[in-house]
């Protein structure tokens, strides 16, 4: 049994308990989380209950495990929970001054503007773009490439197809293939930097690439802002250049660059991530690409907003992927006073963590946590809806993932293309080997055998 830290005892005369947990150090502590997060927290939560705490990233976090705990912290309605401070030893440097690090009422404020950018209106206007981006990857999958009987990396033209996603919807830019993969590189290292387990810009480490692919695309944006200064496009690059809240205030050139990074970060990468593991999924589980592909060829090649929204079987594959593999495994917040968490004594200044992955697995509420099972989606038993936090890949409160609903439209509207014109497969006994140092990836690309229907 290894040794016991306590944190801050509770106030004289509370009624509250003290948290504690296992006093492993941080190096030890990551690497057990990598291996199997899952296992961990339960060991944890079985000898120190639901909220203990851990050593990490050569700091203290106090891990508040369920549901109940995860509304607490997450929706934060007495603002004591903070999220800038929580992220900004992780990621910073690489999205300093992003939506991610800001709060309250700085927050509401910048996230006012950039909601004119993600609304319904803004959202349609989006699917002509997106649908002909789809459009043309897929056609470049081209038969002669499949003949030859090399398995397609799916991940790698996923990747592909993503960045020009964000690259031409989100910028109105459409790059050559070169200068693409260069931008699409240095989003990764970005994104990358803030899972390093060596945090000091040693020349050639993951942190140091992170700066660096940080200062790139800095530079790739600083030098479109005054195009889109100049004339008002349909592009969000455009959007976040002319929208305004209510006072009329508008984003700085610095507050552009700020938001762009953080988003094209997410984009690219949490939206690739999904898309990769549903195709391993929908391949592991045949009857569920099937399923899937029967509503798809029902309904028209070009979808409208509408129409999306009727893809039952996506819409339950993506839930359930996005259960058993969450893009965003934590949600770190900071107590800016003494607090409370389910009935656990929190000092000011401590990194509260929820731990997303880990709740999307628990028995109390989903039935069979670790099998893929999509119905439980369902009307009929809608497992996710014992709980308001039950499900929350995309977070809660007043930082839930701003671009979700964009994220669910252009996830469908892939892999609806994707069933129409392709079938793949695994073989039955391959399993994803997956690098959960930062957002959920696989290490082989997910190799498939993709033929054209």
């Amino acid at each position: 049994m290894p040794r016991t830290q306590f944190v801050a005892a509770p106030p004289a005369g509370s009624e509250l308990r003290q948290v504690s947990g296992p006093a492993t150090n941080s190096i030890s502590q990551l690497l057990r989380q990598r291996r199997d997060p899952v296992r961990a927290a339960r060991e944890d939560e079985a000898a120190y209950g639901p909220v203990y705490a851990l050593n990490m990233f050569g700091t203290r976090w106090i891990i508040a495990g369920g549901p109940d705990a995860a509304q607490q912290v997450l929706m934060s309605k007495d603002r004591v929970f903070a999220n800038g401070p929580a992220w900004q030893p992780l990621n910073g440097p690489f999205f300093d001054r992003g939506l991610l690090m800001l709060d309250f009422e700085e927050h509401r404020a910048h996230r006012s503007i950039m909601q004119q950018a993600f609304g319904r209106p803004a959202l349609t206007s989006y699917l002509t773009a997106l649908h002909a981006i789809v459009e043309r990857h897929l056609g470049e999958w081209s038969e002669g490439s499949l003949a030859q009987g090399d398995p397609a990396l799916m991940h790698r033209r996923l990747e592909r197809l993503t960045l020009d996603v964000a690259l031409e919807v989100f910028m109105g830019a459409r790059l050559p293939r070169e200068e693409s993969a260069r931008i699409s590189k240095a989003v990764m290292e970005t994104l990358a930097g803030g899972g390093a387990m060596v945090r000091a810009a040693i020349p050639g480490n993951r942190w140091w690439r992170g700066l660096r692919g940080r200062r790139i695309v800095e530079a790739f944006l600083l030098d479109r802002i005054p195009a889109a200064r100049e004339q008002q496009g349909s592009d969000l690059l455009s959007m976040l250049c002319h929208a305004t809240d209510e006072d009329g205030a508008r984003f700085d050139d610095r507050d552009v660059v700020n938001h762009m990074i953080f988003l094209l970060a997410a984009a690219h990468d949490t939206t690739t991530g999904t898309l990769t593991n549903m195709v391993y999924n929908m391949a592991k589980y045949p009857d569920w690409q099937k399923r899937a592909r029967v509503r798809s060829l029902e309904m028209p090649h070009e979808l409208g907003y509408d129409e999306l929204a009727e893809l039952t079987e996506l819409e339950w594959i993506l839930k359930e992927t996005t259960r058993l593999c969450t893009p965003i495994q934590i949600e770190p917040r900071v107590a800016v006073a003494d607090t409370e968490v389910c009935g656990y004594f929190i000092p000011e200044g401590s990194v509260v963590v929820v731990p997303t992955l880990v709740n999307h697995q628990r028995p109390e509420i989903w039935s069979h946590p670790e099998e893929f099972d999509p119905e439980r989606f369902g009307d009929e038993r809608a497992e996710h809806k014992q709980h308001r936090m039950a499900w929350a890949p995309f977070g809660g409160g007043p930082h839930k993932c701003i671009g979700q609903h964009f994220a669910g439209l252009e996830i469908k509207m892939v892999l609806h293309q994707l069933l129409r014109s392709f079938e793949w497969e695994v073989p039955q006994d391959y399993i994803m080997p997956l690098d959960m140092s930062a957002t959920p990836i696989p290490k082989d690309s997910l190799p498939v055998t993709l033929r054209r229907r």
